[in-house]
């Protein structure tokens, strides 16, 4: 069974959210620090400011998106390091990770929890 899991960071803290950790480049509007509960904020996981603006939140560029992000992820020195961490936590008990994109689906959470697994299977 795995332990990592996504959830909006809008959604309310849970104390079985385990570690909280933000996978957002951007501090997501509305939410205080108190109020978002974290364990870490990983900027560096999150796609260059570069790729995100060209993706957008676009879902007909999400495949080469999906692609460019996960090169990011594995050629990134900062990417690397990031994972690193989230692999730690994940070691340790259950990881939460928050996002503040709207669309639950075409947005570079997903692509970031297939590359954990991924690595979790290697």
């Amino acid at each position: 069974m795995d332990t990592i899991f996504l959830k909006r960071i809008y959604e309310p803290y849970d104390a079985t959210d385990g570690y909280r950790i933000l996978i957002d480049r951007l501090w997501p509007r509305g939410i205080s620090k108190a109020d978002a509960n974290l364990t870490a904020w990983l900027k560096e996981v999150a796609p260059t400011p570069e790729l995100r603006k060209w993706f957008n939140h676009q879902p007909e560029r999400f495949e080469r998106f999906h692609d460019d992000y996960v090169h990011e992820l594995r050629t990134g020195e900062p990417q690397q390091e990031a994972l690193n961490q989230i692999m730690e936590y994940a070691d340790k008990g259950k990881v939460t990770l928050l996002y503040g994109a709207k669309d639950p689906m075409y947005n570079h959470a997903h692509v970031l929890l297939e590359e954990l697994h991924l690595r979790r299977r290697r």
